[in-house]
């Protein structure tokens, strides 16, 4: 019986380690492909030789932080105290690791099998040899287990959403909104914001399918059966921002009576990102007629596909910026601002396509007043575009939502007064081409009295939710008055302790108004949960609109029949996968 060598700790520097058996006999393991070798190769001179010709040894490494392995149940547990993973591990996370990229960039499951594998493989066999090329080769990639890989990453990112609900400090508020796919399926995308820690935090919850019909009760019966199925109690709910969905909006609406009937206390508001329907339904009829005109000219141009040809080729023809419009759409709101502008200022170019195409739209386009009031509907429509996109960022909360709009019906009273003068400054694309006083005295009466009109819109549609004196104190308690605070107020003495702290003054400069409020629930819980719990409430629904984009790339003529809930998550979701957790679930499910 031949001797058996012994582990020699200096073998560490041919990047090999000791694996032992059951009966003693140890074996080099390389640690850089994973080979295990013979008891007989447990000598410099072979495992020298195998890392020189193998992995272009270069001497000089210092593997001293390599140990010996002292049992081949240890193998794994050992390489990963080394910084160095397992075959088996590396194999999974690189599989993970795409299926992550695949989700977050909303590419098809099929990529990675059809293009990125076999693109990879070419490069591994050209750049680095045909032993890099059958490492890649075992790479899990095919469509089923990138779409298995996904739906393991979802799962994970939403058990820790749900987590962090569960252990917020108080009541979450919920963004909902509802949109109709590709294939006529209405689809239910749900956000929510919550406490965690020192900050406010907003996740996606999930995007599920209405399968028949859209009533209220259907949207609330949807969204309470997530919280049964996944046992959390729906009172856990603070606040619910709508949009502008008939079955989900109004005080008589079904879905708000049923989520009233079940959380009494529960604020329902409304998105406060379209104001450029309510514009719409308050304009005079001449303005409405001249907005329609417009929209049947931009359906002449881009219903008919030569109509479009023949636009684009007359506007390069001539050398002019924009040869390309924008649908009308109800739904997405910059584009009436956007195509009212791009009309305006390609009025002369439109105007002779028009004619070029013998269009029957000729006379309406051509009329003077017509013009006058597409160049106010443009300025009218311009303003709104640059508020609702002021509010169309992540953090947006009522308060500071429902500022910005009252700043904007400040400004009216002072347009009324510089109207009824003919001035004309706020409006310049009006300014521009009002040529003489007639002109002026005619439009001047029809903008005095729509903007009285949208005043009163506006204040009626958007009051909900406005601080009362008494409680303004949660944007400044520094500022504000106590004498608006009554005397039997219980946290009054908390805001007057508060206002003596210079260090808490210097927090309150130095932070955002919702995280300052998140540091104080330490010092002041009171105060803290009465300022979050106006804070928290979502103020529009700008995320599910966003998350409507990504719903786009995911459902496709091509992709048409997937459920795409799991994709979505991974590739929208701010949270970032416990990959190893789910590695080593993976690892101890195959040992089983």
């Amino acid at each position: 019986m031949s001797k058996k060598r012994k582990w020699d700790d200096d073998y560490v520097r041919y990047w090999f380690t000791c694996t032992t058996e059951v009966d003693g006999t140890q074996r080099p393991q390389c640690v850089l492909c994973n080979s295990v070798f013979l008891n007989a190769d447990l000598r410099p001179s072979k495992l020298s030789d195998h890392f020189n010709r193998q992995h272009g040894g270069v001497a000089g490494h210092d593997l001293s932080s390599l140990k010996h392995m002292p049992t081949a149940s240890d193998q794994s547990e050992t390489l990963k105290a080394f910084g160095v993973a397992s075959h088996e591990d590396a194999l999974l996370q690189a599989s993970y690791q795409f299926a992550y990229l695949c989700a977050k960039e909303k590419n098809p499951h099929t990529v990675a099998e059809k293009l990125v594998k076999p693109c990879a493989l070419e490069i591994a066999q050209i750049v680095l040899g045909p032993d890099a090329q059958k490492k890649l080769q075992q790479v899990p990639l095919s469509d089923d287990v990138i779409h298995s890989r996904i739906e393991e990453m979802s799962q994970d990112i939403l058990e820790q959403v749900l987590e962090d609900i569960k252990a917020s400090p108080l009541k979450v508020g919920i963004q909902l909104a509802e949109t109709t796919d590709m294939d006529d399926c209405s689809q239910l995308m749900a956000f929510v914001r919550y406490i965690k820690e020192r900050e406010i935090l907003e996740e996606f919850l999930f995007c599920e399918p209405l399968q028949v019909t859209m009533k209220g009760t259907d949207v609330f019966n949807l969204f309470r059966d997530f919280f049964v199925q996944h046992e959390i109690a729906l009172d856990v709910c603070g606040s619910v921002c709508t949009d502008g969905a008939s079955s989900m909006l109004g005080g008589n609406s079904e879905f708000v009576a049923c989520m009233k009937k079940e959380l009494p206390h529960i604020v329902i508001t409304h998105c406060l990102l379209n104001p450029h329907t309510l514009v719409t339904k308050t304009l005079p009829t001449k303005l409405r007629e001249a907005l329609f005109t417009v929209v049947r000219v931009i359906n002449f141009i881009k219903g008919r596909a030569p109509n479009h040809r023949l636009f684009q080729a007359f506007f390069e023809e001539i050398g002019i910026e924009y040869s390309v419009l924008l649908f009308h759409t109800e739904m997405r709101w910059l584009s009436r601002g956007q195509i009212l502008t791009h009309i305006f200022e390609m009025y002369e170019e439109v105007n002779q396509f028009l004619h070029h195409q013998s269009s029957n739209l000729v006379d309406d386009f051509e009329n003077k007043e017509f013009k006058i009031h597409l160049a106010y509907l443009a300025d009218l429509f311009k303003h709104l575009n640059e508020l609702s996109a002021s509010m169309q960022r992540t953090g947006m909360n009522t308060v500071s939502a429902r500022e910005k709009l009252s700043t904007f019906v400040r400004k009216f009273p002072f347009w009324q007064k510089r109207i009824e003068k003919r001035n004309f400054t706020n409006f310049p694309f009006l300014e521009e081409i009002i040529t003489s006083d007639n002109e002026g005295v005619c439009i001047a009466a029809e903008i005095t009295l729509h903007l009285q009109q949208l005043s009163s819109s506006f204040h009626g549609y958007f009051s909900i939710g406005n601080l009362d004196e008494a409680s303004k104190w949660v944007l400044d308690p520094f500022l504000f008055n106590l004498d608006f605070v009554d005397d039997g107020y219980l946290m009054k003495n908390d805001l007057a302790e508060l206002r003596a702290s210079g260090q808490i003054l210097m927090e309150f400069e130095t932070m955002k108004l919702e995280d300052f409020w998140c540091a104080q629930f330490t010092v002041f819980p009171n105060l803290a949960k009465t300022a979050l719990e106006i804070l928290v409430p979502f103020a529009t629904t700008y995320l599910c609109e966003l998350g409507f984009s990504s719903l786009l790339h995911f459902k496709t003529k091509s992709r048409s029949c997937f459920n795409m809930s799991e994709d979505i998550r991974v590739a929208i979701s701010k949270k970032v996968p416990r990959f190893s957790d789910i590695i080593e679930q993976k690892l101890q499910q195959k040992s089983l």
